[in-house]
This record gives C-alpha cells, sequence and structure tokens, in this order.
C-alpha cells in the first residue's frame, strides 16, 4: 500500500514537474498522475536501453520519471501540431 501512494506522488511531481518544463500549467491532478506514470514507463524503458543507468530513491525516480515525461509532452506537443 505504502509503495502504491509513492508511486503515485511520483507520477503527480513529475508529471507536474514535465508540465512546467513544457510550456503550460500541466492537465490538473489526474492528467499530471498519468503523465508522470507513462513518463515513468518511458524513461524505465529508454534510458537503460541507451545505456544511462536509473538514479535510485525517491528523487531519483522523480527526476527520471519527469525525463520521461517531457519526452511524452515533446510527442504529444508534435502530433497536436502535424
Amino acid at each position: 500500500m505504502v509503495s502504491l501512494i509513492i508511486f503515485i506522488i511520483v507520477g503527480i511531481v513529475a508529471g507536474w514537474i514535465a508540465g512546467q518544463v513544457v510550456r503550460g500549467g500541466g492537465y490538473g491532478l489526474w492528467g499530471d498522475l498519468v503523465v508522470g506514470v507513462v513518463g515513468a514507463i518511458i524513461a524505465g524503458w529508454l534510458f537503460p536501453a541507451i545505456g544511462i543507468p536509473l538514479g535510485g530513491g525517491i528523487i531519483g525516480a522523480i527526476i527520471t520519471s519527469a525525463i520521461g515525461a517531457i519526452i511524452l509532452l515533446f510527442i504529444i506537443r508534435l502530433i497536436k501540431r502535424a
């Protein structure tokens, strides 16, 4: 139960950070959670594939999830423009 709460908090924080970095104020609580969680999945797959080690702990999880969420938001914005 505690790990699920931490996972949700990391997702929300990462989604919010990504929303602040990529023009805009985010997508609300649920949108930020989804963007953060999907960003974590992207980062968890992409970083090891290109040889970048993932950091440990909550701060490392937030940073890698935020980077993955930023990548996701850039892709979403590119698709919306097309």
